[in-house]
């Protein structure tokens, strides 16, 4: 078993299945899926470490892989099945986008970043996933073109209510993030009905924000 190998088991076993998560597609995603492989080879050390990884592509906007432990518990949330169709927004080097291609029939991914987005897109064509693709777009964009999903997942938090991406849910459709509206963050499902939207708080998390997700800076007398 490689050093990677080895350091994916014990990611698995020391911080994903502590964590209360116990869907076995989400285990076996993890397992197979190698992080290393979206992570800026001079940081492939810290990989499988309890962190939130900067893969940004040298440009002035920062994008982060979401530690291990959050990314699988927000994909438990979402029940993702394996006929679902699945929006990632804001996919950085698309290590989210790999794992919901294990679990759902097609995963549209967007970055805001089109030098990341490049880079995610040649991640995931490395690993013959063909069932996903990736996009260069405004975080709050999401897909209008390819809506309705049946479920969006959000790789980072947001400061502001996405309504634009709320919209692109189908009926009974879910959004999973993290949310700070204002108060302390937490992970939370949104659920699509009846043209309405409901909420519910997951657990407590503190990751990096979304670039246009941002709360507006306070006006200052």
């Amino acid at each position: 078993m490689s050093d990677f190998s080895t350091a994916r088991q014990k990611m698995v076993d020391g911080q994903v299945r502590p964590s209360d998560v116990t869907d076995i597609r989400i285990i076996e995603a993890m397992l197979a899926i190698p992080r290393e492989a979206f992570v800026p080879e001079a940081q492939r050390s810290l990989a499988y470490l309890d962190l939130d990884i900067d893969v940004s592509a040298g440009g002035g906007t920062k994008r982060f892989l979401v530690r291990p432990a959050v990314t699988a518990k927000m994909l438990q949330a979402a029940g993702i099945g394996e006929t679902d169709r699945v929006l990632v927004v804001g996919c950085a080097s698309g290590y989210l986008a790999a794992l919901a291609a294990r679990l759902a029939q097609t995963v549209t991914a967007t970055e805001c970043d089109s030098a990341l987005a490049a880079i995610a897109a040649a991640n995931l064509a490395a690993l013959g996933l063909g069932n996903v693709s990736v996009k260069p777009a405004p975080v709050a964009d999401g897909d209008s073109a390819n809506a309705p999903f049946d479920v969006i997942l959000l790789n980072g938090a947001a400061e502001i209510a996405p309504e634009s991406l709320y919209r692109q849910l189908k009926e009974g459709g879910r959004l999973v993030g993290a949310f700070a509206l204002p108060g302390p963050q937490r992970a939370m499902i949104v659920t699509s009905s009846h043209g309405d939207f409901g909420h519910r708080a997951l657990f407590d998390t503190a990751i990096p924000v979304l670039p246009g997700l941002e709360r507006p800076p306070a006006f200052v007398f």
